[in-house]
């Protein structure tokens, strides 16, 4: 019989990651979410990290992906911040609802500036069709 692990740390142990570390990486995700739905491309694209903005060079290019690429991202519904794990960088998942209706859960990694801010280094999303719904 095979042994399962946990390949997950417990929060405790995220890179000494403190409350405040915490508090401020869940802030920029919302600042983040609430600049996409005022249109605000500038406001969005400054939390994103150097290594995003030299991708997009714009925050209007930025902007606009986002708008293709990340409808739940760009307009949820709903927004319910889960767990902050650690791999290598912090990444915290959220789920979000997207605007037709569908759960998805974006996976956004992390990055800690040199005056102990954090940017957004990317976002990956997947599709939670096995989250169960009923209450």
């Amino acid at each position: 019989m095979a042994e399962s692990f946990n390949i997950f740390r417990e929060p405790s142990e995220l890179m000494n990651l403190t409350a405040m570390d915490r508090q401020m990486i869940r802030s920029v995700i919302e600042q983040q979410l609430l600049a996409f739905q005022q249109d605000d491309a500038t406001a969005a694209f400054a939390f994103a990290s150097e290594d995003v903005q030299a991708k997009f060079v714009q925050a209007k290019h930025f902007l606009d992906m986002v708008k293709l690429a990340y409808p739940a991202v760009y307009r949820p519904r709903a927004v319910l911040f889960e767990t902050l794990a650690d791999d290598h960088a912090p990444i915290q998942e959220v789920l979000l609802l997207a605007p037709n209706g569908d759960l998805v859960k974006a996976i956004y990694l992390m990055h800690r500036q040199s005056a102990g801010t954090w940017l957004i280094d990317g976002c990956l999303l997947e599709s939670n069709e096995s989250l169960d719904l009923a209450m």
